[in-house]
């Protein structure tokens, strides 16, 4: 009876204690699997539960413990995709960019070197109804982005990766245009027609061929009819013609310069 008593009651610690789950002998550490590629499925799916430090601790374990195996250097763009999902932006940079810097010949290294462009694509400013607009904040994160897309298109050409960084590079370059236009229009309410000019010029040098463009264009005549200098009012129409031929934008011009 005593025996039998004593079973339970280790039983019962047991399973108070989590020994159900999986443990190597230290609270809360996993019992990893002898084989590398096993710990990373097992922590592919604690991520995927969102668990993440145990998911964490599965890597770490591949890393340290498999350092001249193919998967340690999966483990390691895995540790940087897991601090990516936690929206832990900058630390997640720094993982794929040591990835960079320790394996420039991986065939995975065009992964390494676009997810840490999109780190910074990613922790751009987004609009919340009880925050300003976007396009109101401090662009600082959205000019990295366009930044390091671009030197990841030049340096990648050919990695499968292109077609998203292509369209995240022509979502940060309208994120940009809207920043200089609702900038326009600040200065354009104060009757700042110089400071105007110089928004939206840049605008269409710096960002062209973006949805905004035909605005900016009619913004920009009409800054320089304020500013009492038709020459360039004119230019201004001749340039809605030239970059947008055949478009009602087009032919508004058309008849403007015509009246």
């Amino acid at each position: 009876m005593r025996l039998f008593r004593a079973v339970c009651l280790s039983a019962v610690l047991c399973a108070a204690a989590g020994c159900a789950a999986l443990t190597s002998g230290q609270p809360g550490e996993p019992d990893y699997a002898s084989a590398a590629d096993s710990n990373i499925r097992l922590g592919d799916e604690a991520l995927e539960r969102k668990d993440f430090l145990q998911a964490e601790k599965y890597y770490e374990y591949v890393r340290t413990k498999f350092p001249y195996l193919e998967a340690a250097n999966e483990a390691e763009l895995k540790l940087g995709d897991l601090n990516f999902s936690q929206e832990r932006y900058p630390e997640a940079r720094e993982k794929f960019q040591t990835f960079i810097k320790l394996h420039p010949t991986h065939p995975k290294v065009d992964y390494a070197a676009y997810r840490s462009a999109l780190t910074h694509f990613a922790d751009v400013p987004t609009d919340f109804f009880l925050l300003p607009p976007s396009k109101e904040k401090d662009q600082t994160e959205v000019l990295a982005a366009l930044a390091s897309l671009s030197d990841f298109i030049r340096q990648y050409p050919r990695s499968q990766y292109i077609p998203e960084a292509k369209e995240n590079l022509e979502k940060t370059r309208l994120r940009l245009a809207e920043h200089e236009m609702y900038v326009a229009s600040f200065y354009a309410r104060r009757e700042r027609w110089k400071a105007v000019v110089q928004r939206l010029e840049g605008l269409l040098k710096d960002y062209p061929g973006t949805s905004l463009e035909e605005a900016a264009l009619f913004e920009l005549h009409s800054a320089y009819v304020r500013l009492n200098d038709a020459e360039q009012a004119r230019k201004t129409l001749e340039r809605v013609i030239e970059r947008l031929p055949g478009s009602p934008a087009a032919e508004r011009a058309r008849r403007m310069m015509g009246s």
